[in-house]
């Protein structure tokens, strides 16, 4: 048992958790002792999640005592000491859930289209990627956020599936087209898409890869967030995304999406994970993985943010996190209901990567998780003005990049 659900065991006698079954079929006598060590039921006022127990208006004829994801081959549900233990011995990994939130801006404002290219993209030499057909043209990327605004002129035509998830984990039914039934809880979900696939606003362009297949999933902001991610995450994997973009996170180091991360790398799927805004010495999780490509902010100086989290870890596979850094500071994006904003933050950086990694699977499409990854951090560009704990591997270098991965394909 870790340290999380021991935590949550001991005060409230049970804990939520997520188990690992090590077979991911979740069939035959292994798995049915699994599901059983779920509890069927929680004390009265805790808010109950993924229909575990009646209680919220479903019956008890449709009350489930765990969710199974089975692209990600997860359960969740709620267990107590006793179901913690016969679950370990089964030789399941089980970690206790903690609070998942959005990585917030640290600053937005109005702003207005100035110029063919916002500044992270013309650092990112963009447009000269475009120029040669490269411009992440038909692959799936993955964006789990607070939605997006599926009518934004820069957005239309791009987003090619849209979920919205309840407070308890569950699939919204609604049978309208993508663009129609999307919408943004918040503002965040619309300025990092635009930056993943955004086409122009008056004359200017926002989005790294402006060709690709959005995957959009409301997943945060209230309600059991773990569960909602989960649901996102296996959503996105049913429709075969390559990229998955994740400006969101647990704030410090824990384990519990570990498994998750490394289900996204087995079904083909990077995930791209913003770092965190808290600055230096602090850092979050699933960002701070090794697993994932985690995302760090500069400004137009080439400089690291301030906010930008970073840490030194003390492990040999990569001990630095960030791992990269990306345009962050006074980003331009699309706004709900027309327009764009700037912003700061490492939610911004994630989306610039998002479409870089698309980039690269679109002009390799039988490239592997580990070769895009490996070309992406192994080209970057050292900040000689900031310590490496700062920018890890370094600014990411997009042609460097597809370079590297081009040579990597031919060996």
């Amino acid at each position: 048992m870790d340290a999380v659900a021991a935590k949550y065991i001991e005060n409230l006698g049970f804990a939520l958790v997520i188990v690992n079954p090590k077979d991911t079929s979740a069939s035959g006598d292994n798995s049915k002792k699994i599901e059983e060590n779920f509890l069927s039921k929680v004390p009265e006022g805790i808010t109950t999640t993924t229909t575990l127990a009646a209680g919220y208006g479903r019956s008890r004829k449709e009350a489930k005592r765990y969710k199974y994801y089975r692209k990600l081959g997860l359960y969740i549900g709620y267990m107590d000491v006793e179901g913690v233990k016969k679950t370990e011995q089964a030789g399941a990994t089980v970690h206790g859930t903690e609070y998942f939130s959005l990585i917030r801006p640290v600053a937005k404002k109005l702003a207005k289209a100035k110029g063919d290219l916002t500044w992270g993209l013309k650092r990112l030499v963009a447009d000269k990627l475009w120029s040669n057909g490269l411009n992440g043209k038909g692959v799936k990327v993955g964006h789990l956020d607070t939605g997006v605004d599926g009518k934004h002129k820069a957005l239309r035509g791009r987003l090619k599936g849209f979920i919205e998830t309840d407070s308890y984990g569950e699939i919204v039914l609604d049978n309208r087209s993508p663009s129609k039934k999307a919408y943004d809880s918040n503002e965040h979900g619309t300025h990092t898409a635009g930056t993943i696939c955004g086409g122009e606003v008056n004359g200017m362009a926002i989005g790294m890869a402006p060709k690709c297949k959005l995957y959009s999933a409301i997943v945060i902001e209230g309600g059991q967030v773990t569960i909602r991610v989960l649901t996102g995450l296996e959503w996105c994997l049913e429709n075969n995304v390559r990229v998955l973009s994740m400006s969101l996170g647990f704030r410090g180091y824990t384990p519990v999406f570990l498994d998750v991360i490394q289900r996204l790398r087995e079904n083909g799927a990077l995930p791209v994970v913003a770092i965190g805004n808290e600055g230096v010495g602090t850092s979050r999780s699933p960002g701070n993985y090794a697993e994932a490509i985690s995302l760090g902010a500069i400004d137009n100086r080439i400089r690291v943010a301030d906010f930008s989290s970073s840490m030194i870890f003390q492990r040999s596979k990569e001990p630095y996190q960030p791992n990269i850094v990306a345009p962050g500071v006074d980003v331009i994006s699309a706004k709900p209901g027309g327009g764009v904003q700037a912003m700061d933050g490492t939610s911004m950086a994630t989306p610039h990567v998002a479409g870089v990694a698309a980039i690269l699977f679109g002009a390799e499409p039988d490239a592997s998780v580990d070769q895009v990854e490996e070309a992406i951090q192994t080209t970057c560009k050292v900040l000689v003005k900031d310590q490496k704990e700062r920018y890890g591997f370094g600014f990411v270098q997009p042609e460097a990049a597809l370079a590297k991965l081009r040579k990597s394909m031919t060996m």
